[in-house]
C-alpha cells in the first residue's frame, strides 16, 4: 500500500469512518489469515486469532498515531494475539496432562493445513518451516510470505532493522538446512 494512501486511510480510521476500515480489511485479511495459519499451523485458531486482530483493530482505530504503518499495526497485534494463544494452550495442554497422565497422547498426524501444500516442494517447505522455531518461522513469514518491507517486519517484531536483518539471515539459512534435511530423508525413504 502506497505511504500517501496509507495515511489518508488512517486519518479516515481515527475520524470514525467505516469505509476507511472496510477498506483496511479488504487489504490486509487475507495477508493476516495466511500469517496466523503458517505461525499457529490451525485453521482454527488461525481464524479466531484473526477475528480478535479486528476486533482489537476496531476498537483501538481512534486512537492510531497520525503516523501509524497498518501492516505493522496489524502484524504486531496479530502476533502477541498468537503469542499469547501459545502461552494459553501450553498451560491447558499442562494442566490436562496432569490430570490424566495415564491417557496416551494422540498420535500426530497430517494436519489440514499440511494436507493443503500439494507439490513436493511446497510439503518439504512446510515441513522445514514446522521444524523451525517460532521466532524463526515469524520473521521469514512476515518477510518471505506477507510481503512486509523490512522496516515494516522490525516494527512488527519490535527490532531494529540491524537485529532484523541478522535474524532474517539466520532464519534463512536454519531453513535452507531444514529443507536439506527434508530433501535428504526424502531421498532415502525413496530408495
Amino acid at each position: 500500500m502506497e505511504r500517501e494512501i496509507e495515511l489518508r486511510l488512517v486519518a479516515r480510521l481515527r475520524a470514525g469512518d467505516a469505509a476507511a476500515f472496510e477498506v483496511v480489511y479488504e487489504a490486509f485479511r487475507p495477508r493476516l489469515f495466511s500469517f496466523l495459519v503458517r505461525l499457529s499451523r490451525r485453521r482454527d485458531a488461525a481464524e479466531d486469532l484473526l477475528e480478535e486482530t479486528w476486533l482489537r483493530f476496531m476498537v483501538h482505530a481512534r486512537d492510531l498515531s497520525a503516523e501509524t504503518c497498518l501492516a505493522a499495526w496489524l502484524y504486531t497485534v496479530a502476533r502477541n494475539l498468537h503469542a499469547s494463544w501459545c502461552r494459553s494452550r501450553a498451560l491447558h495442554e499442562e494442566r490436562i496432562s496432569d490430570l490424566t497422565p495415564s491417557w496416551p497422547a494422540p498420535a500426530p498426524g497430517e494436519t489440514p493445513f499440511e494436507s493443503m501444500a500439494r507439490t513436493e516442494t511446497e510439503r518439504r517447505l512446510e515441513v522445514a518451516l514446522a521444524r523451525l522455531t517460532l521466532r524463526d518461522r515469524e520473521v521469514l513469514l512476515l518477510v518471505a510470505a506477507d510481503d512486509l518491507t523490512p522496516s515494516e517486519a522490525a516494527s512488527a517484531l519490535g527490532l531494529t532493522s540491524e537485529a532484523l536483518r541478522k535474524r532474517l539471515q539466520r532464519a534463512r539459512e536454519r531453513l535452507a538446512a531444514q529443507m536439506a534435511a527434508e530433501r535428504a530423508t526424502t531421498e532415502a525413504k525413496a530408495s
